[in-house]
């Protein structure tokens, strides 16, 4: 059938079609460097890999996510989709510093735990992570210490921020319960006397 002969309705499914197969191939592009990462790390995932795990070709990878960056992003998305990110805008509804504080850390290490995994390639792989990535997740642990900071009274002190950034690290967490065996509360608990400490200090 030439392209004249074919119905509006045709040519609009066909459309559609084609549409649905590119968006079917973006997604196993994606799910592919998703698992990579979580398995054998960002730096040990090339571009040869996820095309061969997604089953295409590396120019199909690369006319899907031009650059290393943007093929980043479309797999951090997906994962965090996948997963209960932390909620600095409910504890930040908290008005006590010992409750918001207690109350953000354990939900921080709640998503620090379901996301081990990842989050310790990922980290361990620094080095191979886009800057613009590594810069976004770093203004997400800004905003973590900034919310949690801000319910204790002003002060020009450095130093609480500074345990307060101390306590919400995965870094942290990970020593305390993986390396120490301490459960997330009682991770919790040690970290808040901590800034307690410091703050009733500054």
């Amino acid at each position: 059938m030439s392209e004249q002969q074919r119905s509006p309705k045709t040519r609009g499914y066909e459309m559609r079609k084609r549409a649905e197969d590119v968006g079917r191939t973006r997604q196993r592009i994606v799910e592919a460097a998703v698992h990579l990462h979580g398995t054998a790390g960002p730096a040990s995932t090339s571009i040869a890999a996820i095309a061969e795990h997604a089953g295409v070709t590396r120019l199909t990878v690369y006319r899907h996510f031009p650059d290393e960056a943007a093929l980043f992003e479309a797999c951090s998305g997906h994962w965090l989709s996948l997963q209960k990110p932390p909620r600095p805008e409910e504890w930040g509804a908290i008005e006590n510093p010992h409750e918001r504080l207690t109350a953000g850390l354990a939900d921080i290490y709640r998503f620090y735990r379901a996301g081990e995994q990842m989050l310790t390639l990922v980290n361990r792989d620094q080095h191979a992570v886009p800057e613009r990535i590594r810069e976004h997740r770093a203004q997400t642990t800004r905003q973590y210490v900034e919310v949690l900071a801000n319910a204790w009274p002003k002060t020009d002190d450095t130093l609480l921020p500074a345990v307060i950034g101390h306590a919400s690290a995965f870094s942290t967490w990970r020593s305390l319960c993986r390396e120490q065996g301490l459960t997330d509360q009682e991770a919790v608990e040690v970290m808040v006397t901590l800034v307690e400490a410091v703050g009733v200090n500054s």
